[in-house]
């Protein structure tokens, strides 16, 4: 009987686990406490469509994941939100370059253009955040 209870309980964390996709604001997390020393000042970002102007060093993907145990989904968003920017800069500066351009939402592999927005998947134990972007040299 005890095997049968946890099996269903396990059933509805798992059927729980997939809050499903939200929208997050991107200057908002960008100008948080949390991001306040943590990215790189002089690695420029540029959100959404914009003209390449300098080298294209090549475009790259980073996705990040943290635990939302205990998180609230904007919290939890956040995190990965900026470790996936961070990553990007880090990218940047490995390849020589100073600014990374046309960020956009890549969950799934699926593109999402926009300067306003990015899309994290939350869920009640992980949420997790895909960008893809462009390093260039101007």
């Amino acid at each position: 009987m005890k095997r049968i209870i946890s099996l269903v309980a396990l059933g509805t964390l798992t059927a729980c686990s997939a809050a499903g996709p939200i929208m997050r604001p991107i200057h908002e997390d960008l100008h948080s406490a949390r991001a306040d020393g943590f990215l790189n000042p002089s690695i420029e970002l540029s959100f959404g469509k914009s003209e390449i102007t300098g080298k294209n060093l090549g475009t790259w993907v980073s996705n990040k994941k943290t635990n939302s145990v205990n998180k609230d989904a904007s919290a939890a968003c956040q995190i990965a939100f900026l470790s996936a920017v961070k990553s990007l800069q880090d990218r940047a500066v490995r390849e020589g370059g100073n600014a990374v351009t046309n960020i956009h939402s890549f969950y799934d592999k699926v593109p999402e253009w926009s300067e306003t927005t990015y899309r994290c998947k939350d869920g009640h134990l992980m949420s997790g955040v895909a960008l893809r972007g462009t390093v260039v040299k101007k």
